[in-house]
């Protein structure tokens, strides 16, 4: 690279940029510190009659963005289910953007195909599922989701004489969608994608573990038996990471001819791990299966894995041809599997991701995460005025806060629970979020960033007993 080369300033910089921010993850606050109306006060200037150097606007937006920046990569993030990033991941995802390759079709990216084709052979092995299931790499859950139940939606009305491609949705048979109370709203948002439309669900009540019993699912089933179904399950729910009974639920979805779900965002990582692999136990037996690289894995945002046992299925809703389409002896053209077009690799921080752990870092991942969750959630849960509603079968688990007001009701706890959440957030200790779990409001914990320690866990407790006082 020549010394006037026009990409290295404004690199070297980033660079920098980015190195310290990373170096400085321990001591940044986690929670952001600058309000909506500084931020947009910042970044909503008038756009420039004439161009600003590349090294003045990647300096400019740095210092713009400053405490609007969650402390995602830090091992005291707890928030939702959001893992770090990985330095093999982050590394290989500047690739990518410096590529700068359509990974829609081999021919427009030849090298970023085999690699996702590889990724997906060793995703499959981890999370022991069938090595002859399609895949699809897409931007996360949400769209994992949409490609699946799509799948699921052709051969279910294909079965019924009705090809929706080609007729659409007027006047199909209708599909139900069986699921479980604890769904998540990705599922939801899908559905409405999709045209099932919100009605199609039934939500089905579980039991005090989180689980859809098989006594509830075959009444369920037999209730309309002759109807297209969909029964969507779950590895590792929201709030407390719970497993549905796949090895008991998939064989009576089968024989009443329904297709069977996963959504597996963070779960299917259990099945890496010696100790918690049990948990996952007949989810090979589904016809689907949905996972986010960017939650355990710890890959950049933008990577999510879509599978599908019946690839015809998979490939029928959306497979697309045309002339200008450059087409690679028997190469795998990403188009056929995924609802986008124009897409980038994301496959590739997924492979270097998958090399840096290798099958034992992953195992060990998933333990020490799930240990580090368990120590948050019990040592909170003991603190004085905290109350432990759930211990993590995980990674997930829920703390409530008592107003200890001898009078107090159950929405003076909420707002204590809130209350308390807030005070560690503006600590810039941690960061945890609430959730609202059976009525009440709870502060759920979420471990599964690769640099999270002991140490973590032990400031992570200490902000939550001063923020009781």
């Amino acid at each position: 690279m020549s010394s006037n080369d026009p990409f290295r300033p404004a690199l070297e910089r980033a660079f920098a940029h980015a190195l310290g921010h990373l170096s400085s993850s321990d001591v940044r606050p986690i929670g952001a510190t600058t309000g909506l109306i500084e931020l947009r006060a910042r970044f909503n200037r008038s756009l420039p009659e004439r161009g600003t150097d590349a090294v003045q606007v990647i300096d400019d937006l740095v210092r713009d963005a400053e405490g609007g920046i969650l402390g995602c990569d830090s091992g005291r993030f707890f928030g939702w289910v959001i893992g770090g990033t990985l330095p093999a991941a982050l590394a290989a995802d500047w690739l990518v953007s410096t590529w700068d390759q359509n990974a829609a079709i081999h021919a427009c990216a030849p090298a970023e195909s085999v690699i996702e084709e590889v990724a997906s052979g060793w995703l499959k092995q981890l999370f022991g599922l069938p090595q002859s299931a399609s895949f699809a790499f897409v931007t996360g859950t949400q769209m994992a989701h949409v490609t699946c139940l799509a799948a699921a939606r052709h051969r279910l009305l294909m079965r019924a004489g009705w090809n929706v491609e080609e007729q659409g949705l007027a006047g199909a048979p209708a599909i139900r969608i069986l699921t479980s109370s604890e769904r998540h709203g990705s599922i939801e948002r899908a559905i409405r994608i999709l045209g099932f439309g919100k009605r199609a669900v039934t939500a089905l009540s579980c039991n005090e573990c989180g689980q859809l019993t098989p006594d509830k699912l075959a009444h369920a089933l037999e209730s309309g038996a002759s109807r297209p179904t969909i029964v969507v399950l779950h590895a590792g729910d929201l709030n407390i990471g719970a497993f549905d009974p796949f090895a008991e639920l998939i064989p009576i979805a089968r024989r009443f001819g329904a297709w069977v779900h996963v959504d597996g965002a963070f779960g299917l990582w259990a099945a890496a791990s010696p100790k918690y692999r049990h948990l996952l136990e007949g989810v090979e037996l589904a016809d689907s299966w949905t996972n986010d690289g960017h939650k355990w894995l710890n890959t950049p945002f933008d990577c999510g894995y879509a599978f599908v046992a019946d690839s015809e299925a998979h490939r029928g809703a959306f497979s697309h041809r045309t002339s200008y389409t450059q087409f690679v002896d028997d190469a795998r053209d990403q188009i056929e599997w995924n609802p986008e077009w124009s897409r980038r690799g994301r496959g590739v921080p997924t492979y270097a991701a998958l090399r840096q752990f290798g099958r034992a870092g992953i195992a060990d991942l998933v333990e020490r995460c799930s240990a580090h969750a368990h120590a948050l959630v019990t040592r909170i849960g003991a603190l004085p005025g905290a109350e432990l509603i759930w211990a993590p079968v995980i990674n997930q688990g829920l703390v409530r806060f008592r107003d200890l007001r001898p009078d107090a009701t159950e929405p003076d706890h909420d707002r204590r629970t809130d209350e308390i959440i807030a005070r560690i957030v503006a600590s810039g200790e941690a960061f945890f979020g609430g959730t609202t779990w059976r009525g009440k409001r709870c502060m759920r914990v979420s471990v599964c960033n690769w640099q999270t320690s002991a140490g973590d866990v032990d400031r992570a407790v200490r902000a939550a007993q001063i923020a009781l006082g």
